[in-house]
Formats: structure tokens, sequence, C-alpha cells
């Protein structure tokens, strides 16, 4: 089967690898198509203009997009111009996947006050740049009714060490209220690109992607702190993480915003708010790095790396 990742940069790059050693025929677009390892195919493309074509056997699209900066124009270029023209190309070229992937973001929920948030839960974005991802979202399943959107919660791994490096710095600020922070690595979120395309008979419109475990941003802070070796740090009690937050989600639950220090007693970027897995994790996908401390482990062992 051939798989076309339209934005192929590290998340992309890593699911391409992993369709590839599965034995598929992969064609990354990206701006910049050198940068790809074999066996990846690169083609030069840029997703907020018009697209080169398709390859003719396309069984499986992937739009990875990824913006420039926080911007509403840009997002607006990249995300909600960037399904279109994807969607053009392959119609010009009267090419019909039997699976079509668009990852999206949990940023498309607002603050639920530290409560569990699936994917029955109404997504109303708080920022243009959430409602520009929801718009997106719409047209994939407007044009590909039977689209799969896949919403990952912060993405963190191999290169992305702005927590580990403030924690190291002593600049990570410590939350003055419960901060609930969900993440996913990167290579569980290419794993789930995957199973969700090649291995679910029946795949869901939607899934949200974050891993088992919304941890409270201090416990996350102590946890490196003890891992760093740094003095006065200790992992965090289990009988205290979580305290002031609701009871757990009965199922698997979700992840942590990917990195970043949160000024104390504000709110984080990631939305107060716990995302549950349930449902992914119902397709039979199992995660490498279930909760955040096999994730840091692995990063701070030097495992993996990112892709340029």
């Amino acid at each position: 089967m051939h798989v076309l990742i339209a934005g192929c940069g590290d998340l992309g790059t890593e699911a391409g690898l992993r369709f590839a050693a599965a034995g598929h025929t992969v064609t990354g677009w990206r701006r910049s198509p050198e940068k790809l390892p074999a066996p990846i195919q690169g083609v030069a493309a840029d997703l907020t203009g018009e697209l080169p074509a398709a390859p003719e056997d396309t069984g499986v699209v992937v739009i990875t997009p990824a913006a420039p900066n926080r911007t509403e124009q840009a997002y607006r270029a990249t995300y909600l111009g960037g399904v279109a023209h994807v969607l053009d190309a392959l119609e010009r070229g009267g090419i019909h996947p039997r699976r079509i992937l668009l990852v999206s973001s949990t940023a498309v929920y607002g603050d639920a006050a530290g409560g569990w948030v699936d994917e029955d839960t109404p997504a109303r974005p708080a920022s243009a740049t959430g409602a520009i991802l929801r718009e997106a979202e719409e047209l994939l399943w407007v044009r590909r009714p039977d689209g799969i959107v896949l919403r990952l919660s912060g993405i963190y791994g191999p290169g992305r060490t702005r927590l580990i490096d403030q924690v190291r710095s002593g600049t990570a600020a410590r939350p003055g209220r419960p901060q609930p922070t969900n993440r996913i690595h990167r290579d569980d979120a290419a794993a789930a690109i995957v199973h969700l395309t090649t291995a679910v008979t029946d795949p869901d419109p939607l899934y949200l992607g974050t891993d088992d475990e919304p941890a409270e941003l201090a416990d996350v802070l102590d946890f490196l702190a003890a891992e760093l070796g740094l003095p006065g740090s200790e992992p965090p009690d289990p009988e205290l993480r979580g305290s002031g937050l609701p009871e757990p989600a009965p199922a698997g639950q979700g992840g942590a915003p990917a990195s970043g220090a949160v000024p104390t007693g504000t709110p984080g970027r990631g939305g107060n708010r716990r995302l549950s897995n349930a449902r992914l994790r119902g397709t039979g996908l199992g995660l490498e790095y279930p909760t955040y401390r096999e994730g840091y482990r692995a990063m701070l062992a030097g495992r993996g790396v990112r892709h340029p």
C-alpha cells in the first residue's frame, strides 16, 4: 500500500518510518524533502499552496500540518488551507484513499475546570487558533465523511527538552494551584497514526491522542528534579498526586502539554482539563510510554532522535 504523508516533519517522519517498516511505500510532502530519511520518498510541497500530483496508488493519506508560528494567519494558511489543498490534489487526480487522517490538537477544547474531557465533550475553543483547527476538522469531515481526526495533546520526546532544561537550570516556575497537564510521546503519537489507518477495521471519526495519566505539573517538575539528582528533590508522593482534582476517569486516560514553564498561579496553555484516551486504547493500541515517567526517563537516557 502507498502512504502519503502531507506535511512530513518530525511526527510525520516518525510515522512514515513506521509505515515503511510495516512494508508500505511512503511518500512525504514537505518544503525540504532532502531532509527526509530513506525509505521515505520525499517530494517538494508546501501545504499552503497548490500541491503536486499524489501517487495514483495512494491508499492512506496522513495530514500532519505544522504552522510556523501561532498567529491566526499562519494557522489558517497551514491547517485550513493545508487540508483544502490536500483534498483538492486528491480530487484532481481522481484518487480515493481508503483512509485519510488529520492530526489536530486538543487545543480545540476550552477550560474544563480540571474535569475530564473525551471525544464526546463539546469542542469550544478558547483561542482563535483553536477555532481554526476546528474549522479544518470540519472541512475534512464535510469533504470526506469517513475522515479520521486525531487530536493530540502536547507532544514531547527526542529534542523537545525545554521543560527538562528549565528544571535543570532552576527556571521552571511551580504553579500556584492544581494544574493538570496532558502529553503524548512522539513515538506513541506516530504509532497511533499507523494503527488507526491500518489496523482498525471501522475507525471512529475522532480520537484523542494522549497518554494514560494526566499529571499535575508540580508532580512532573518534582519527578524531573529527582531524576536529574538536583539537591533537595524527591519523587512526588503518590498519595498527594492530583490533590484538588476530580476523581480519575473509569478507563484509560490522558497525557500533558509538551513543555515550557508555567508562571505561578496562572493556567497553562494546555487548558485546565484532564484528557481521556479510553477510546484510543479501546482500539487495541499499546503505548510504549504510558506516562510521563517512562517518556522522560527515555529522553534523559538519550533514547531516540528528533527528525529534522
